[in-house]
């Protein structure tokens, strides 16, 4: 088992709403990302959710549709990344999504064997 690497790196979840994935794949990668996991989510909040009907009857939907990328980055990075996202993805209503940011303790790519900052920005 690898030990834990003296670096710093941080996992990044990004909430989004799923029409703004292209815009915020985009982003990220003219800031340096190289990859992320994009994952369909659904979520509440504030957003409270809506009122629907399916054949004649209606029903409550209170969660939304929502998408989440998963990035691992360079400490470093986080402000750039942080900053493009919120530029793409903003449009100052309810809903616009949220940034997670956690301390990653070491990242192993699987076929490889490399560790920390190497197997998050390595060769594929």
């Amino acid at each position: 088992m690898p030990g834990i690497r003296q670096k710093f790196m941080k996992l990044m979840s990004i909430v989004v709403k799923p029409s703004k994935v292209e815009a915020v794949k985009s982003a990220i990668s003219s800031v340096g990302v190289s990859g992320a996991t994009i994952l369909d989510a659904r979520g509440f909040g504030s957003t409270k959710g809506h009122t629907d009907s399916y054949r004649g009857a209606q029903y409550q939907v209170d969660t939304n549709p929502k998408a989440m990328l998963q990035v691992a980055c360079k400490d470093e990075s986080v402000n750039d990344i942080v900053e493009a996202v919120r530029s793409v993805a903003n449009t100052n209503t309810i809903g616009d999504g949220k940034i997670f940011i956690s301390e990653l303790l070491d990242v192993i790519r699987i076929r490889t064997g490399e560790t920390g900052e190497g197997a998050i920005n390595g060769e594929y």
